[in-house]
This record gives structure tokens, sequence and C-alpha cells, in this order.
């Protein structure tokens, strides 16, 4: 049930749509997760109604958090990784709004995940410059300055010896390739130390499924910022989107 404490959170996946119902309070969900398959044809209007039957299950009335994999600004998709490039000069958020008839957030989904780290994960209560970075298909990220989000941005596609650095690190390219966790590391350590160069971070979360194997990885990486995995697990983005409704709509009150 919506109230002041629980938001529904509905992360956008390129592969995956899930969503649940989060307590904002405690950085946790409050209710059951569903997940479905992304529509293989993943055009906005395919995408909406498929989160609308979603927000149905739950019989949901109040705000709504999604996330989105690629860059919003005022709601509108101004870029799309893994989903219909259809969605590109689209104002998601309005056609969100409109469907579920509820107010609507949306924004990047590395950027809801960390929300959700720096509030109830290894992010919370640091200070300075935090860089997370989802390990995954590709990479997204999300940087923080003594906690405030600078938004949307695209680590991921920031070059690297004439390569996107998702090409050389994303954790897809350690299974396509076949390389061993040094050999990922290699590459992951070039990204890193670019990065350094770029924002002399304070702290670096790595998050995405890999992180759960951080044990194998982490130990290889070499920088002068202090590296963690991630806590929130694969509900960072639908805790983090939750939370943005939440706080954007309080504030309209």
């Amino acid at each position: 049930m919506a109230n002041k404490t629980n938001v529904l959170g509905i992360d956008i996946g390129g592969s995956v749509i899930k969503g649940a119902p989060v307590n904002i309070k405690k950085g946790m969900l409050s209710g059951r997760r569903l997940e479905v398959p992304t529509p293989e044809v993943s055009t906005p209007k395919i995408v909406i109604k498929t989160c609308a039957e979603m927000a149905g299950q739950f019989n949901w009335k109040g705000p709504i958090g999604f996330t989105y994999p690629g860059v919003i600004k005022k709601g509108i998709a101004l870029s799309a990784a893994n989903i219909d490039k259809s969605w590109i000069g689209i104002n998601g958020e309005k056609m969100l709004a409109e469907q579920m008839g509820c107010p609507v957030l949306l924004l990047n989904d590395a950027d809801a995940a960390g929300i959700a780290e720096m509030n109830f994960g290894s992010g919370k209560n640091q200070k300075g410059v935090v860089i997370l970075l989802t390990l995954g298909t590709g990479i997204g990220s999300a940087i923080f300055i003594d906690g405030k989000l600078v938004p949307n941005t695209e680590f991921g596609h920031m070059e690297v010896r004439g390569k996107d650095a998702e090409h050389r690190a994303a954790a897809r390219v350690r299974i396509v390739e076949n390389l061993s966790w040094e050999d990922w590391a290699d590459n992951l350590n070039e990204v890193l130390n670019r990065m350094e160069v770029l924002f002399s971070p304070d702290l670096f979360i790595l998050g995405g499924g890999v992180s759960q194997n951080h044990i194998k990885f982490l130990p290889l990486l070499k920088t002068t910022a202090r590296i963690v995995p991630a806590q929130m697990g694969n509900d960072a983005g639908i805790i983090g989107a939750a939370m943005a409704a939440g706080r954007k709509f309080a504030e309209k009150k």
C-alpha cells in the first residue's frame, strides 16, 4: 500500500523489468518482488504497457520511481542502451505518468543504484567524491560529491585506448573473451586509473552481478582511492528509484 514510507520502484532493464514496494525509510523491499522479461520489441509503448501491468498487480495508486538504461533529462530519454532506440527523444516520464495515472519519476538506472548505495550501502556517510560503477553487459556509472548526485554520467563510454571503457572492462567482456580474473582485472585497472586521473575520487563502489565475486578480483585492483563492493545487490535500482520518487513528491506537498 502506498504511503509516505512505501513507494513503488520499477527497474527497467535491457533483459528484465523488476519491481517492488520499498520502505524508503529503511532502504528495503516492503513487499513481494515481481520480475518479467523485457519485451523483445522494447519500444516505449510496449515497455510502458508492461510496466503498467506490473504496477496493476500491486494495485498501486501512489508515486512510482522508474529506472531507465540511458540518459534521462527532464523526463526525456537522450540515449538508449540495450533498449529500443525509438526511446530517444521521448518524454518517457510523461508517458509513464499518463499510463499509470499517478506521479512518476524516471531516472538513469545507475544513478538510482547509486542513491541506494549512498544511503544504505557501501557509500553511507561517505564524504568527498564517490564513483559507483555497475559492471554488467556494459558499465553504468554514478558520481556523488559529498553525497550529492551529479546525474547522467556515462563513464562506460569514456574512451580508453580507442575503445569505450565498457568494451574493455564490462563483466560481459570477461565472459565473452574468456578472460581470467587476472586479465580482466588488468583491463578494469586501466579504466579505474584513467578515472583517477580525471576525477581524483575518494572511493570506488563496484556493483553489478560480478560484485558477488569481489574476492576474486578486488585484491588485484590497484588504485589510490579505496575500492569496495556494492552492498545493495539486485534490488539497488528498485530501492534507489523509489527513494528518489518519494523525495521528489514529498517536496512538492
